[in-house]
């Protein structure tokens, strides 16, 4: 063919680009299109820290393709009616996209098929969900087997390299990339697929050895922070893959080798929770076991609203909100405990907490969001038993051991001593007023008793259950 479409979504790269190779492959001219979506952009579901990376995203990836004799072409409006257009313009014969697994994206992409030729091609994840069936056909709900069939299939081939020269098609009308404030991190996470693949070499030549170790640390910078830049595909998931399984083959000790093990069994994990939304769509709406549809979920706005702010009284629960609403993005450990607290000591619905993430965070994922909330709030595949439940003290102890992390983003207890930083509550009088921070006034004391908060949630589960 002579002149494809390619159909940017969430593939912001041109190396490793198999929706691009392949338009390539068959036609002579390409034709680099996004198309700012109506209907997504006014989600309540979209995070607009998230959209300004988005953007920059797109900045970054016109600079690329002009650098190669290309240019982005941006439009606005329904998918189906700005590609009808733009093939009525170009005399495209064919559209080549990376495959999504979202229930939205999938009606839409069937319906542009119905109309037009349209490809899908891998990407976002490594394998098809298709692909992953135990032998009776239907899929895995549980995660380790899910794994091992993962890991038993062959290689899906090295990434591709970025074309050395794109066609640029003349005369294109296109919208200009919108200006929009900076994201909340933009210091933290510079958008564009040059600075993930700075991140990723930097990640895997190092701190991927110690990863298994480091991973649960708050207050170190153990994990890779490659979360955003997956979610928009400047990275794509084969090359995170491919390069922790070099890193696992260079690994000189068993420790080193445990760590790349132990990055690519979560990448895996994203891998799983892709699955679970294209299989169940309906878990965006509802608890993925049904037995655990009615638990009696508390209506709490003002404590609802003491969780966004960071004002639980609980520091490591208030460090973990407060570092998401400064920056977009949240350490996993810090994900886990916030949301245990929502779900299992304020006993609010983990569908509050799901939405709020989205809104904040720079990788908000419909399916990995999803499936890590329904994971901790035990209602999802692979859950753990309800009534095991985080004891934020505890888990503050042992991940932040001398409240470093804490005081980065709780700067009431800064000058807190280590002995009362995970309990301030707990200092005497004379110790507040050393650390010049006075419970109730500079800090709240706990917003609930974590001990009658446990009961309380086995109670409602055991109710909720059946």
């Amino acid at each position: 063919m002579k002149t494809a479409i390619w159909w940017i979504r969430r593939d912001l790269r041109l190396s490793d680009n198999q929706a691009l190779t392949e338009a390539l492959r068959q036609a002579d001219t390409v034709v680099p299109v996004f198309i700012l979506d109506p209907q997504l952009l006014a989600s309540e579901y979209v995070g607009q820290a998230r959209l300004a990376f988005l953007l920059e995203g797109l900045r970054a990836l016109d600079n690329n393709l002009r650098g190669r004799g290309s240019r982005l072409i941006l439009r606005r409006g329904d998918p189906l009616e700005v590609l009808t257009a733009l093939a009525r313009e170009t005399d495209a014969e064919g559209i080549f996209a990376e495959e999504d697994y979202s229930p939205y994206a999938r009606q839409r992409d069937e319906k542009v098929a119905l109309s037009m030729p349209l490809k899908l091609l891998p990407g976002v994840t490594v394998f098809h969900p298709d692909m992953l069936l135990k032998a009776d056909g239907t899929p895995y709900t549980v995660f380790t087997p899910f794994s091992r069939t993962w890991r038993s299939l062959p290689a899906s081939g090295s990434p591709l390299p970025a074309p050395e020269q794109l066609n640029a098609f003349p005369t294109l009308a296109s919208l200009a990339i919108p200006e929009k404030s900076a994201h909340l991190a933009e210091n933290l996470f510079k958008a564009g697929e040059k600075e993930a693949d700075r991140r990723l070499s930097a990640f895997t030549a190092s701190a991927i050895f110690d990863y298994s170790d480091m991973r649960n640390r708050m207050d170190l910078e153990g994990t890779s922070q490659l979360s955003p830049y997956l979610r928009l595909g400047m990275l794509s998931a084969r090359q995170a893959v491919w390069a922790a399984r070099e890193a696992s083959q260079s690994a000189s000790t068993t420790s080193a080798h445990q760590g790349a093990e132990t990055w690519l069994n979560e990448l895996i994990w994203r891998e799983f929770y892709a699955a679970i939304l294209y299989h169940f769509p309906y878990v965006r709406q509802h608890a993925f076991r049904s037995e655990l549809r009615n638990i009696p979920w508390r209506n709490d706005p003002s404590g609802l609203a003491a969780w966004k702010a960071g004002l639980t009284g609980y520091p490591v629960v208030d460090a973990a909100m407060r570092q998401l609403n400064a920056t977009g993005w949240m350490h996993n450990r810090a994900r886990m405990i916030s949301a245990s607290f929502l779900t299992k000591d304020l006993l609010i619905n983990w569908q509050e907490g799901e939405h709020y993430f989205m809104q904040c965070l720079l990788d908000g994922d419909p399916a990995s969001n999803n499936g890590g909330w329904q994971w901790t709030a035990r209602t999802g595949t692979d859950a753990a038993p309800y009534f095991r439940v985080f004891n934020p003290i505890l888990q503050g102890l042992k991940f932040d051991p001398q409240g470093d992390y804490v005081r980065r983003w709780v700067p009431e207890l800064a000058l807190v001593p280590n002995k009362f930083i995970h309990t301030p509550w707990e200092m005497p009088p004379e110790v507040q007023k050393q650390a010049q921070c006075q419970i109730d006034s500079d800090y709240p004391g706990p917003i609930v008793d974590h001990k009658l908060a446990r009961q309380r949630v086995l109670l409602a589960y055991r109710s909720g259950s059946g």
